[in-house]
């Protein structure tokens, strides 16, 4: 008789769990062998995790870990808007804001989170269903690897809500895409394309995701041909501007999205794992997730401190203001505080309602 080796029984509550069968090569289900599907749920909030939901990924990962029947993990979400945009901004600022000691035992949860993806012991496919930012970047380049819907962003916030992406972002997206890309993305918080985020070698593979007359086509707001900008440069997968981005748009709407062919690469890819020793595969790929985890294990007990520490100050406001802000300015006036300091202005109640847009 097998021994159980999960640390508890868990009741999914906050998130989905569920096994698919695996197909062969000819696209038929296997008996007795699976894919497990880690689902985030929250698709009002575009999927951003709460404190118990983290939780409960953690140990998702720890079951699918243990699974002898399961060949794969796939990590994605509900709906067609979001994989996932990072903590959820209400708990944030209705809760952590103004609590370091509080944030960051929610930090060491959210570490615990990223490092239950790194020490899982099935190959981790990251589906990108829809927007991947702030926080869903970094649990999403945690992943082995990512095949998206093409009509997914990929980015980061911190910087524009008053936080700073080292929960991974500053560990691995330069490992993807180069420092300097890197570091745009990071400070700029200007999102990716799907089609850039391939093209930079962020992700593994893209599928169509609009349909328009029964007909599957690439994203309409981006140019996904190779193309010369004004200064010569080769781009691809560049957002359309002016009278073309509002005819892409009017495009958009008259379609539906449809995810069936990002499941079937999905499915097709773990398909191909399927068929490797499983012992070797995992050999491998932990070898290449020491890259990731030299920055990662180093970096994260300081990062969690001072992200505690930041909620007395920007995060407090960036937060606040994203939370409690008009629909059409949740962000702080950047100009106006930064000559508040300039004059010598200490981080208070009194600077963070002079800046908010939702006392204005």
């Amino acid at each position: 008789m097998l021994l159980n080796h999960d640390l508890v029984k868990v009741d999914f509550q906050e998130i989905l769990y569920e096994k698919r069968p695996c197909l062969d090569v000819a696209g038929n289900p296997i008996e007795g062998l699976f894919s497990a599907w880690i689902i985030l749920n929250n698709p009002k909030q575009y999927n951003s995790y709460t404190t118990s939901a983290v939780k409960e990924v953690i140990l998702a990962f720890r079951q699918a870990s243990n699974d002898r029947s399961v060949v794969a993990v796939v990590f994605t979400a509900v709906g067609d808007k979001a994989f996932c945009t990072g903590g959820n901004t209400k708990e944030y600022a209705e809760y952590y804001a103004g609590n370091p000691p509080e944030y960051s035992q929610y930090m060491r949860l959210f570490n615990d989170m990223v490092s239950a993806i790194f020490i899982c012991e099935k190959p981790v496919i990251c589906r990108v269903n829809g927007m991947r930012i702030g926080g869903g970047q970094e649990i999403g380049m945690a992943s082995d690897f990512t095949i998206a819907s093409d009509l997914a962003r990929f980015g980061q916030a911190g910087p524009k809500h008053g936080s700073a992406a080292i929960g991974g972002a500053t560990d691995f997206l330069h490992l993807y895409v180069g420092i300097e890309r890197a570091i745009n993305s990071l400070t700029l918080c200007e999102p990716w394309s799907a089609h850039q985020a391939y093209q930079f070698g962020l992700i593994t593979d893209i599928a169509p995701a609009l349909k328009v007359d029964g007909k599957f086509i690439p994203n309409p707001l981006v140019i996904t041909d190779k193309w010369l900008d004004d200064f010569g440069k080769m781009i691809y997968g560049t957002p359309k501007k002016g009278e073309e981005m509002q005819k892409a748009k009017e495009v958009l709407a008259s379609g539906e999205v449809d995810l069936s062919m990002l499941d079937k690469l999905v499915e097709r890819h773990i398909s191909k794992l399927l068929y490797t020793f499983p012992n070797c595969t995992m050999k491998s790929l932990t070898e290449m997730r020491k890259k990731k985890l030299e920055h990662w294990d180093k970096n994260k007990e300081g990062s969690r401190e001072w992200l505690a520490l930041n909620m007395m100050s920007e995060a407090k406001a960036g937060f606040q203001a994203f939370n409690d802000g008009p629909k059409h300015n949740r962000e702080v006036d950047f100009v106006k505080l930064r000559l508040l300091l300039a004059e010598g202005k200490e981080w208070n109640d009194e600077l963070i309602r002079a800046i908010s847009p939702q006392y204005q």
